[in-house]
């Protein structure tokens, strides 16, 4: 649950360090004293977008930030840990920071994030009921999200609409198989026949190397085995032959060696250069008796490397891609074998559709059972607020083939009145009634909510007398689920709250500012008496404060 909410230069606000606890509890003050700015702070915290405007005149820049304890916000502790984003187990600080200029920065734990994770984890800390999101209700994509969130399906909607949009994307390709299956046969035909000549012409990146070798020793076979004759002949073959000259030296130092000892030295250089050019001469001999002179051989690989040469010049590459082009030849030819293929097709088609059907036909079970459970819980709730005899339900229109969000669309339908039809929500329902219905929707969905903080924004507009104490009751009952906030006008229901914050705003040289203090027992009844007499408080009003506040004491 949120524990503390800092705020620095936002708005009409320069400085206020806030600590909550947990229960039901209400803000109250003047009209226009700042209660909904702290709630706007709250909401940029939880990923909403900023604007300039935000920071406080003659300030460079607006600073918020909330701590959390996540003892009961498990989704928000494995949100953490998938994000790398945990620092301290059990604890999370959001910290947002916004200059004048226009800039914006989020951090979670200290750590810089985007502005979609401070939204993804906020979504599973806080759950933000504002004063305009009654109007919100009227939409048919609120009222669809309201009851798949009531029915816990929100993973399985999600997979219709995946599946829908695979259903989708295969009919579009039988289409447009269909519409262009002259132009994909061609291209076929272009491809099959090229893999055919490639195919044909056999070639490999290991036969290029080949080829490219034989070829250099086959061309210069004559200049090789001249250049080995010429050697040899120098070697060993010769006049003044090398060899010869070396067992000539080595015989004369070998028949004085024995009047100097230091001769020995230069022997046993000579030797070992005697023998390998020995050595060379064996290998030379060798190499010469396989020259390879045979010029059909030679003409062999110079067509096969002019057949190569003339394909890769056909396709633009240079010979050792045609390997390649094959491959990827093959590669398309299977692809478009697939596309092209309009019974797999039609096939593959009616299977994406049965498996949508099938996901569908599932959500549309789970939504029925619990449109049949919020309409009832909220018919409920409603004969406590002034509406005795009213009716709720929420209807499952048919969709013939279906669409991204399932089989059905989804309306909710309300009686305002005892043996009236139930109609559009959008068509029947007055201001004020439409504000309690929305309150009796929050109130049925937000005590199955997991989300651990729910604040309540003005949503008792347009309400009072006996229904505004019964909202004060439906709220209090609800912090004991969950930790409750709400901003409110009505004493009835700030008089059934465990704690009560008065804003207010003070005005100085500099600007307005807005304050905000805790109300003791004392306080309270002060402050309830104001919001029951208005301008002139008097005893009575203080009397009935104190009973409003004993009564509130008993539930």
């Amino acid at each position: 649950m949120l524990r503390s909410l800092t705020i620095r230069d936002f708005v009409i606000v320069d400085r206020l360090d806030l600590e909550f606890g947990g229960g039901f509890t209400v803000l109250t003050g003047e009209t226009g004293a700042g209660k909904s700015i702290l709630i706007d702070a709250l909401s940029l915290l939880l990923g909403e977008r900023s604007d300039a405007g935000l920071v406080r005149q003659g300030c460079t820049r607006a600073e918020l930030a909330a701590e959390f304890t996540l003892d009961d916000a498990t989704g928000a502790v494995q949100w953490l840990a998938d994000n790398d984003l945990t620092e301290d187990p059990g604890q999370c600080l959001l910290r947002r920071v916004m200059e004048a200029a226009g800039r914006s920065r989020a951090y979670i734990n200290g750590r810089p994030v985007t502005l979609q994770q401070l939204k993804e984890l906020g979504a599973m800390l806080v759950d933000i009921h504002g004063q305009h999101e009654h109007q919100s209700l009227l939409r048919p994509a609120v009222q669809r999200e309201l009851l798949d969130s009531f029915a816990d399906c929100l993973s399985l909607a999600a997979e219709v609409s995946a599946a829908w949009r695979h259903w989708q994307d295969v009919r579009r390709r039988r289409l447009a198989w269909e519409q262009d299956a002259h132009a994909l046969e061609a291209e076929r035909e272009r491809l099959r026949w090229q893999r055919q000549e490639l195919e044909r012409l056999g070639f490999s990146a290991e036969e290029w190397e080949t080829l490219q070798a034989d070829h250099r020793r086959l061309t210069n076979a004559a200049n090789l085995r001249d250049s080995v004759e010429a050697t040899l002949e120098s070697l060993s073959e010769g006049d003044g032959a090398v060899l010869a000259v070396l067992d000539g030296a080595i015989q004369r130092l070998n028949n004085v060696v024995e009047f100097d000892k230091g001769l020995a030295e230069m022997l046993e250089v000579l030797e070992p250069a005697r023998i390998q050019v020995q050595e060379a001469v064996y290998g030379l001999r060798h190499y010469r008796d396989r020259v390879d002179l045979d010029p059909q051989r030679l003409r062999e690989i110079e067509q096969r490397l002019d057949a190569v040469h003339t394909t890769a010049r056909k396709y633009r590459i240079t010979p050792s891609q045609l390997p390649e082009l094959l491959a990827d030849t093959r590669r398309r030819l299977e692809e478009l074998g697939e596309a092209g293929n309009v019974e797999a097709l039609t096939r593959a088609e009616g299977e994406a559709q049965q498996a949508y059907r099938e996901k569908a036909q599932q959500l549309s079970a789970q939504r029925q059972r619990a449109a049949e459970a919020l309409a009832r819980q909220v018919s409920e709730q409603m004969q406590g607020l002034a509406m005795t005899g009213g009716r709720f339900e929420v209807q499952l229109v048919p969709v013939t083939e279906g669409n991204a969000q399932g089989l059905e669309q989804i309306e909710f339908l309300v009686a305002a009145n005892p043996g009236a039809s139930p109609r559009s929500l959008s068509k029947v329902a007055s201001g004020g009634e439409l504000s309690r219905i929305s309150l009796a929707i929050q109130t049925v969905t937000s005590s199955i909510s997991q989300v651990p903080t729910l604040v309540f924004d003005e949503v008792d507009a347009g309400i009072g007398g006996r229904v505004a104490e019964i909202v004060g009751r439906m709220l209090q009952k609800l912090g004991r689920k969950h930790q409750v906030m709400c901003i409110t006008h009505l004493p009835q229901v700030a008089a059934a709250a465990d704690q009560q914050w008065q804003v207010s705003k003070t005005a100085s040289t500099d600007g307005a500012r807005t304050q905000v203090r805790v109300l003791d027992s004392r306080q309270r009844v002060e402050e309830i008496a104001r919001m029951l007499g208005g301008v002139k408080i008097t005893e009575t009003t203080r009397k009935h404060a104190a009973e409003m506040l004993g009564v509130k004491g008993s539930v």
